[in-house]
């Protein structure tokens, strides 16, 4: 993939040091401004092609759309609640965050609270510093043989259930992601939800939040857990319902909860904070010396390495690119934007296509489908879109547009190529490409077959009009009176009936208008 020009950076919290100075290093100009207000950021935002935050900065719509060269939103941790990262996706920008950064600092947090839960530890503290001694009091339970539930079995989920089991606590456990075979080799059983619930001692849940896990513990869920289970969030506010939970601490159907995040941080309603049987954090997960650091390090390290071409890591709205980092996938993505340009310029008075079929061919451009299929989409969409289609937006715009796109491989060919068909008003056309000696050509267009490949650069004039001898000295001549030179000429293989053929000139036509006593249809364009 051509590298992304990314000059300047806006950092926008307090992010470790290293994050800035590893930035600084690599050639990148940052600016570092704190606390600003939503229309601060807007204002500032324009000036820059990157923004690294945390999780207070809030960049929603508005401020994405404020943008100007914005093509990077990294996120200095795990989660990315805080990005709007549809209206990111829509504007053609990448969202990247720290996927491990601070699995260890979260996971160790959660085990803090189970453990605190289990042995009332910050009850028992507080009382000790009013200058009580009341040990009848604090009465726990050890944790040694009892079921630890751990609802999401990703890095955080696994290190979690690790450290439980040297205490002795049986792990299960539920991912609709992670298979079961994977998670049995960390010795955590998976079933169902409607299993799991019963069994457990304690819950910790590790999701993201969206609509599927919102309210995921409700008052029906804790109906079917056993009466005084305790439950731990150190995850996101919200997949705990936490009226339902108050509910259930309330009855006792819950024994205690370890909360780290809420519905609204700070939390106003202080029902929950205030239960005697709740231990609950100002959103700590993450809140380490060690995982500030290695999450300042990775998003600046991520970023260094996209803009340097050496591969992409985190990005949750731009997997499509992760493989553009191969050799040669730089032409090919070219190839699929020419290709793409080339469909829209000679079906110009036919538009709007409906439907587009990608095709991709060859053992070389095996798991490239993806990235071929946006690239054409780019080309398709150029000049069209209200947005700048990329790699990144492309489908996503196709669908607004109310385009169908499909896509599909065959194997077994030695040469790399790349068919795309489009339907128009009932009517298909279709180009096929590949690359040779490094450089995106095309070989057919609309079943005219080439004799010698297009070389898809410069400026071109496609032709279609009937197999004669007189159309190349007729064509010359017109550009002559044009003032354009003739820089190629590449004719179909077939030498009847009507063919396209294709012009490479020295600068582009102001007037298609003359050819129409010559050829049957006209376009021309730059790539």
């Amino acid at each position: 993939m051509a590298p992304i020009s990314i000059k300047r950076i806006l950092i926008s919290e307090s992010v470790d040091p290293c994050c800035k100075k590893i930035l600084q290093e690599n050639g990148i100009q940052v600016t570092e401004k704190q606390n600003m207000s939503k229309d601060d950021l807007i204002a500032e935002i324009k000036d820059y092609d990157g923004l690294v935050v945390r999780s207070a900065t809030k960049v929603t719509a508005d401020v994405i759309n404020a943008t100007g060269n914005l093509q990077i939103i990294g996120r200095a941790g795990t989660g990315v609640d805080n990005v709007d990262v549809d209206a990111a996706t829509k504007k053609g920008i990448i969202v990247m965050n720290t996927p491990s950064g601070n699995t260890i600092s979260a996971a160790e947090l959660t085990c803090t609270l189970l453990m605190s839960l289990s042995r009332h530890v910050p009850q028992a503290a507080m009382s000790m510093k009013a200058g009580n001694w009341d040990r009848k009091k604090f009465m726990g339970a050890e944790m040694y043989g009892k079921i630890l539930g751990i609802v999401g079995l990703g890095r955080i989920g696994k290190e979690v259930a690790t450290r439980m089991q040297s205490f002795g606590m049986k792990t299960i456990g539920y991912d609709p992601v992670t298979p079961p075979e994977v998670t049995a080799t960390w010795g955590v059983d998976q079933m169902s939800l409607e299993q799991l619930w019963p069994q457990c001692d304690y819950i910790t849940v590790h999701t993201p939040l969206m609509p599927s896990t919102a309210g995921l513990l409700n008052d029906t869920s804790f109906a079917k857990c056993k009466k005084g289970v305790k439950v731990v969030n150190c995850a996101r506010g919200g997949i705990i319902d936490e009226d339902a939970l108050l509910r259930a601490l309330e009855s006792g159907q819950c024994g205690g909860a370890g909360l780290d995040v809420f519905v609204e941080e700070p939390p106003k309603n202080r029902a929950l904070v205030n239960h005697p049987n709740v231990i609950s954090c100002p959103h700590l997960g993450a809140s380490t010396k060690e995982a500030q650091a290695r999450c300042g390090q990775d998003i600046a390290l991520q970023i260094v390495d996209m803009v340097m071409g050496k591969g992409l890591v985190g990005a949750v709205n731009a997997q499509v690119l992760a493989s553009t980092f191969s050799p040669g996938s730089h032409q090919w993505i070219k190839l699929g934007e020419a290709v793409g340009v080339v469909l829209k310029s000679c079906t110009t008075s036919k538009q709007p296509f409906s439907q587009v079929q990608i095709t991709t061919q060859g053992d070389c451009l095996k798991g490239s489908s993806g990235y071929m299929t946006s690239a054409v989409m780019v080309g398709l969409l150029t000049d069209v879109s209200k947005s700048c289609p990329n790699l990144v937006n492309s489908l996503t715009l196709a669908k607004e547009t109310g385009i169908k796109v499909t896509r599909n491989h065959s194997e077994g060919l030695t040469q790399g190529a790349c068919e795309v068909e489009i339907s128009v008003n009932g009517s298909s056309y279709r180009a096929t490409g590949s690359v040779q000696g490094g450089a995106p050509v095309l070989l057919e267009l609309n079943h005219s077959v080439f004799r010698q490949p297009v070389s898809l650069t410069g400026n071109l004039l496609f032709l279609k009009a009937t197999a004669s001898p007189q159309l190349l000295p007729s064509v010359t001549g017109l550009l002559a009176t044009a003032g354009v030179e003739m820089e190629s000429f590449s004719a179909p293989a077939a030498r009847s009936g009507d063919q396209w053929y294709c012009v490479g000139l020295s600068s582009l036509l102001g007037d298609l208008g003359a050819l129409k006593p010559l050829v049957k249809e006209a376009a021309q364009l730059s790539v």
